[in-house]
C-alpha cells in the first residue's frame, strides 16, 4: 500500500537557520497522525512543504506517492488543507461557503448538494449549515472549515493547529469528528503544541529544532521513559535538589519552577523525598509518564501550552 505521506531525509533552511534537518517518517492511509513540537520546532515548515507552499531544500516529501516538488498539481488534488487563519466568508452561511468551494473544484448541481450535506453531517454541523458563519461559535466555524476541505474527497487532510482560538470545550468536541473523518478512510495529519491533543493521535512524531526526536504511538513513547515521574513544587528548588542528591542520591531536573524526578519505584521513594523536602515543598505529585515527560526525557526541555520552551537545568 502506498503511504499517505513519506518523508526521506527532508531538510529546509531559512538563511542560516535550520528549520528541518534530515526528517524521515512514513504515515499510512487512514491514520490520525500528529506533529508535536514547540514554536520553532519545524512543524509549520513541514506543514507548508506538504501543502506545496514551500519546496524542500534537500531530501524528498511524497504525498500518496507524488513528489511535492515535481508533482504539485497531483499533490494538491489529494490534499485538503485547514490553515490556522480562517478562510470562511463570515457573511455567507456555512452551506454557501461550501457551495462556493465546490464550484472552484468543478462540482455543481445535485452531486455537489449531496456532497455538501454529507460533509456537514460528518462534522456535526448540518443542522446549523444555513446560519451565517458570523453567528457561529469558533468551534462550529472550525468544523465548517473542515467540511469545506473534505468536499473533493482528499486522501490526506492537513490541519495546522486546528484548535487555535478555541476554548477547552470546543477543543474537546472537535476530536470525535476528526476520528469520524479517519473512519471514512481519510488520513488526518495535524500540527499541535498541545500535549492532550497529541495524546489523542494514533501515532505522532515529536520535533525539536527541526529534528525527529521520537516517533510512535503515545503509549510507545511513554514506555520509552519507562518510569514513574515525581514533580515537586518548592520555594527553594536549587537547595531542595542539592539535599535530594546528598541525602538520597537522587538526581532531579529543574524545569521551569518545578523539580522533576524520573524514578523506577515511585511509592517508596515518595515518602523519603517528602521527608527531605519538608515544609519547603508546596506539592509533591507522583504519576505515570506523560508526553511532557517524554519531551523532557528526549530534549532536556519542556514547552508550555503556548508553545514556548523552558530549558532544563540538572539539579
Amino acid at each position: 500500500m502506498t503511504p499517505a505521506v513519506q518523508l526521506e531525509d527532508l531538510s529546509f533552511r531559512y538563511g542560516e537557520r535550520e528549520a528541518l534537518a534530515g526528517a524521515s517518517l512514513t504515515v499510512q492511509p487512514g491514520e490520525c497522525f500528529g506533529l508535536l513540537g514547540p514554536n520553532g520546532s519545524g512543524k509549520s515548515t513541514l506543514f507548508r512543504i506538504l501543502s506545496t507552499l514551500l519546496p524542500p531544500r534537500g531530501g524528498r516529501a511524497l504525498v500518496c506517492g507524488h513528489d511535492v516538488s515535481t508533482e504539485q498539481a497531483l499533490v494538491r488534488r489529494r490534499i485538503g488543507v485547514v490553515f490556522q487563519s480562517p478562510s470562511l466568508d463570515l457573511h455567507l452561511t456555512g452551506r454557501e461557503n461550501l457551495r462556493c468551494a465546490g464550484n472552484l473544484y468543478g462540482m455543481s448541481g445535485s452531486a455537489l448538494a449531496a456532497r455538501i450535506d454529507e460533509c456537514l453531517e460528518w462534522v456535526g454541523v448540518r443542522d446549523r449549515a444555513d446560519e451565517r458563519v458570523k453567528s457561529l461559535s469558533g468551534g462550529l466555524r472550525r468544523r465548517v472549515e473542515i467540511a469545506k476541505c473534505l468536499l473533493h474527497a482528499p486522501a490526506v487532510l492537513l490541519l495546522d493547529e486546528p484548535s487555535t482560538g478555541l476554548d477547552p470545550s470546543a477543543r474537546r468536541e472537535l476530536w470525535p469528528y476528526l476520528g469520524r473523518v479517519c473512519e471514512q478512510g481519510t488520513t488526518v495529519l495535524l500540527t499541535t503544541h498541545h500535549l492532550d491533543e497529541a495524546d489523542r493521535c494514533g501515532r505522532l512524531v515529536i520535533l525539536d529544532r527541526g529534528r525527529v526526536v521520537a516517533l510512535g504511538t503515545p503509549l510507545e513513547l511513554k514506555q520509552r521513559v519507562g518510569r514513574a515521574c515525581i514533580t515537586i513544587e518548592t520555594d527553594d528548588a536549587t537547595h531542595t535538589a542539592s539535599r535530594l542528591r546528598d541525602q538520597l542520591k537522587i538526581e532531579s531536573a529543574l524545569v521551569g519552577p518545578r523539580l522533576r524526578i524520573e524514578i523506577a519505584d515511585g511509592m517508596p521513594a515518595l515518602d523519603a523525598i517528602a521527608r527531605v523536602c519538608g515544609t519547603s515543598a508546596r506539592s509533591i505529585t507522583l504519576g505515570p509518564a506523560t508526553l511532557e515527560d517524554v519531551f523532557i526525557h528526549e530534549t532536556g526541555r519542556l514547552f508550555n501550552d503556548d508553545g514556548a520552551l523552558q530549558e532544563r537545568s540538572d539539579g
